[in-house]
Order: C-alpha cells, then structure tokens, then sequence
C-alpha cells in the first residue's frame, strides 16, 4: 500500500541560471532552498539544467556524476540543512555519457529519484545523451513522479500518462522555457500549450503538475541570445492553473502554494473505464 498522501507546501524557486557558471549557480540555488525553507516550504522545485544551464556548450565537460559529484552533492547539502525535499535539474555524467538529468532528494539528503529526459529537443542531442528511465517514488508527502520540460510536450502525454499509471500524486517538473530575444509577450502571450499539456495529464490522473523555469539570457549553444523567462506553473488534479509564475529574464522569484494530493480514485487498468466515466474525451 502507498503512504496516503497529505497536503504540504511547495515552492517553485524560479532561479536565474547563468550558462557555464556551475559554481555560482550552485551557491545560488542553495540560497533559494534555505530563503524557500524560511518562508515555510517543504518541497522546493528549481529549473532544469540548474547547474551548467540548458545546452550549454560547455555541458559534457562540466558534467558530475549523481549522488556523490560536485553538483548533486552542493544540493544535497542544501536539502539536508533545511530539512526539506530539493527536486533540480541537473547535468549527469554515468561514465562516457551526459544525460539531462533531474533529482529529488530527501530532507536526509538522500536521492529518492533519478530522471534522465526522455523528449530532448532535436538542439540537444549533440549534447546529452537519449534518457533511459521514468519512475516514481513514493515519500510521506505523497507520491511523487519527475519529467524534464519537453517530457510534458510528448503528442499523446505519454511520459505524464505513464507517471500517472505508476501512481503519481504531483509530477515535478524541472524546465527551461526560452523565447527568441525579439518575443513579444503583449502579442503572443507564452505559456498556454503547457497549461493545455499539464491540464490534460492533471485531469485525467487526478495528479497536481508542477513545471519550474529558469530565468536569463541563455549564453551559449544553439539558442545563444535566447531569453529563459520563467513562467512557472502548476496545474491542480482538475486541471485548473493554480500558480502562474512571472514572465521575463530577470523575474527570479520564490512562490509558494500549499499542495492538496487526491487519494487514486483508480488503479491500473481500472484508469480506462475510470476516464471514460469522469472524462468522455479523455482517452481520445
């Protein structure tokens, strides 16, 4: 039997990434967790890529493996004195590879989950190897299932559907959403295709979807000069956005919502006959 979930705070720490700079943004994250842990989270959520920045063309070679290389081991850290949940993405070296990676760590320290992106844009096959796992990991808290940005965008939400499958209670979701410099937000406002994706996952598996954004000028790589623009959100099990982050590369900001699991109403192959019932449209 999975732990019945229970409500808890979560904070979406919409973090200015600068590209390259794995140091600094580490010692910057940690300072999100601990200001998140003070303004009374205990799960906090930062950006893909939190350490080197996403496609940076330094990546491979500033890569550390997970649990014990640099990076995971500055978050750990973090996770550990605040004596919370840290989910971050991450730049993964296993051997001769580098994945685009994302944990969640335990308030111990501990990594409870591994992800490697699975639906990486055709701009980053160059620079990380093609993700191989998809899982969940049941916590306290609830249960909890991770994907990486572009996962959410897959025709046919496959990876969110499979999370549900499994059992997911929130699926966390460390991204990195750009626009081109010359985007104009007034005329093309960003961020409702994710909504759509999140909601149609959020709806039929009664499971909250939390996307975080980095923020800043992406430096480097296919997408030099692009803008990361926050835009964080989460969507709640009947597919409504609950939180709705800034958009711009410099709104760095901390938001909290308070975060309600729904005990399954469904299991297994009982899920079709479940949404044919509360969704007519969903399993078209």
């Amino acid at each position: 039997m999975n732990p019945r979930p229970r409500a808890f705070t979560l904070a979406i720490a919409q973090m200015n990434v600068v590209g390259g700079q794995r140091e600094e943004n580490l010692r910057h994250a940690g300072e999100l967790v601990d200001a998140a842990k003070a303004q009374g989270a205990e799960v906090v959520l930062l950006p893909e890529a939190a350490d080197v920045g996403w496609t940076h063309p330094r990546s491979r070679e500033l890569a550390t493996a997970i649990p014990d290389g640099a990076a995971c081991a500055a978050l750990r850290e973090a996770a550990r004195r605040n004596r919370v949940y840290v989910c971050a993405g991450l730049t993964e070296r296993a051997g001769d590879r580098v994945f685009n990676a994302a944990v969640l760590l335990s308030p111990e320290g501990d990594v409870l989950l591994l992800h490697r992106k699975l639906n990486e844009l055709a701009i980053g096959h160059d620079v990380y190897d093609q993700g191989d796992r998809l899982g969940v990991v049941h916590t306290p808290l609830a249960t909890f299932g991770l994907m990486i940005c572009a996962d959410g965008y897959v025709p046919g939400h496959y990876v969110g559907r499979t999370l549900g499958l499994k059992g997911a209670d929130v699926i966390l979701s460390p991204s990195a959403w750009a626009v081109r410099p010359d985007h104009d937000n007034e005329k093309r406002p960003y961020g409702a295709d994710w909504e759509r994706n999140y909601a149609a996952v959020a709806r039929e598996f009664h499971v909250w979807v939390a996307g975080c954004s980095n923020v800043g000028r992406v430096a480097g790589g296919p997408w030099n000069s692009y803008l990361c623009i926050g835009r964080s959100m989460v969507v709640d099990p009947a597919g409504r956005t609950a939180l709705v982050g800034p958009f711009g590369a410099t709104a760095e900001e901390i938001m909290l919502l308070r975060v309600s699991p729904r005990p399954r109403p469904a299991r297994g192959a009982e899920w079709e006959n479940f949404a044919k019932k509360s969704l007519p449209d969903a399993m078209t």
